[in-house]
């Protein structure tokens, strides 16, 4: 039988104090991961030469390393250099670069896969490049994108764990602080699962909704 006191009075306490933590290193991360992306997407395609070679090489890079090196390298490593950063903002930091990274191949291939005659006609009608990509081909793109860009920001609550690993104590540091304090590692950690699979089915259910008022009939695919 579950212990209910033990969960009404310990557990679920220090939970929804973590998960509010864990909320608002997600809610940030993704906005500006999926800003971000949209941006490197799109440099990555219509920008220089340059500027194309060193998207390709920031991608490579943040997709290549595992995120929890890159959270080491900003809050260990960037002190030695004379950089600080608390644990929360080197892990949202973390999060927003590393997100950046994958949006951005999302949108880069949404971006390949309109017809580039687009680009040539609203050029011809007086838009400028800018104009353009801006409001006749990005609109595309991230409807295009917009699935596996919503993929990504549910990876994120899962990634969001790992936070912990700066000292930033949210809903699986605090189930680990519990965990070890009380030694039931496994109720405690079967509720916190719990809890991220909630997050995570309420944020497919927003994002499918999304996904279903930004289709237009007869274009891409819709269920």
């Amino acid at each position: 039988m579950m212990d209910w006191p033990f969960y009404l009075d310990s557990v679920f306490p220090a939970l929804n104090r973590g998960l509010g933590v864990s909320l608002q290193l997600i809610v940030p991360s993704a906005l500006l991961g999926l800003a971000g992306g949209v941006l490197l997407g799109s440099l990555r395609v219509f920008g220089s030469p340059r500027l194309r070679r060193a998207g390709d090489m920031y991608t490579a890079v943040l997709r290549g390393v595992p995120l929890v090196i890159q959270l080491f390298i900003l809050y260990y490593v960037l002190p030695k250099i004379g950089l600080y950063l608390d644990g929360f903002s080197a892990a949202v930091l973390g999060f927003i670069l590393c997100s950046a990274a994958y949006h951005s191949e999302y949108v880069r291939g949404a971006f390949l896969s309109i017809r580039q005659g687009q680009l040539k006609a609203a050029q011809a009608l007086g838009f400028s490049p800018l104009q353009s990509i801006r409001f006749i081909l990005l609109p595309q793109a991230m409807r295009l994108a917009l699935p596996g860009c919503g993929n990504e920001i549910v990876y994120l609550i899962k990634y969001s764990s790992l936070a912990y690993m700066t000292t930033c104590v949210e809903l699986t540091g605090e189930a680990k602080v519990l965990a070890s304090r009380h030694w039931r590692y496994t109720e405690i950690f079967l509720a916190a699962g719990l809890y991220y699979l909630c997050l995570t089915s309420l944020a497919s259910f927003i994002l499918h909704k999304i996904e279903a008022r930004a289709h237009i009939p007869g274009f891409g695919r819709q269920k």
